[in-house]
């Protein structure tokens, strides 16, 4: 999410869950995962600038870098979030949450390989 507080709450979650990726994914989280490297090896977050100092060059291009490619995802999250399934407290059967979820997940999917139109 946008604020810290989210941050250190998503990850918690996370944490929480017993959810375990795979070792050979690479996990890409925001400055609020620090820590996720103990979970999963294979995880990149963005450096923090240390205390009164100052990030190097080449940490703002790693960061920078790292953003490029976290923005997609991001991207994807606000698209589902229209659909209120992740936005919203889930007060549905919990054995159709994954068939829901994966049914907006293909409309979005479909929605990505539609010619783009221009609406005037």
């Amino acid at each position: 999410t946008a604020h810290g507080k989210g941050r250190e709450h998503d990850f918690r979650i996370f944490k929480n869950s017993k959810v375990r990726l795979r070792k050979d994914i690479k996990c890409l989280g925001d400055k609020g995962y620090q820590g996720i490297q103990k979970l999963h090896s294979n995880s990149q977050i963005p450096q923090k600038k240390p205390r009164g100092g100052k990030l190097t060059c080449e940490d703002k291009k790693s960061n920078q870098e790292l953003a490029k490619i976290r923005v997609l995802g991001e991207h994807v999250n606000r698209k589902l979030k229209i659909f209120k399934i992740l936005s919203l407290t889930y007060r549905n059967r919990r054995k159709r949450f994954s068939l829901r979820f994966n049914l907006i997940a293909a409309l979005y999917n479909y929605e990505l390989h539609l010619p783009q139109t221009e609406f005037t």
